[in-house]
């Protein structure tokens, strides 16, 4: 009973519910940073470009690697290969809108 109850909420939750918040909130982040990650674009690039100061620390393009591979996983680039193979292209720019919201939702996600 209780398994059939925890079942028929993720099914919910995981299906179009939370596609429609993660979007709402990334056209929120948008709009109340006025658009950061068109913004700053080239203040990242040249700050990930920098080389480190420190021999013994991270640079800064190894720090963004190291937060990529953990964002990153097999399970996203096996769902991403198996959405073009079924979507084609209408899947590479429903991703693309994706990414873009949710760079703002990454940058509000890494203030806080």
């Amino acid at each position: 009973m209780f398994a059939e109850i925890i079942s028929t909420l993720s099914n919910l939750l995981y299906s179009y519910i939370l596609i429609i918040l993660l979007l709402a909130a990334g056209i929120w982040f948008t709009i109340r940073t006025h658009g950061v990650q068109f913004r700053m674009f080239i203040e990242s690039i040249r700050v990930v470009a920098q080389p480190g100061d420190d021999e013994n620390g991270l640079s800064s393009f190894q720090a963004l690697m190291v937060s990529t591979a953990s964002r990153v996983g097999t399970g996203n680039i096996a769902g991403i290969s198996t959405a073009i193979c079924l979507g084609g292209s209408g899947a590479v720019f429903w991703m693309w809108v994706t990414a873009i919201l949710g760079r703002a939702s990454a940058f509000i996600e890494s203030t806080l």
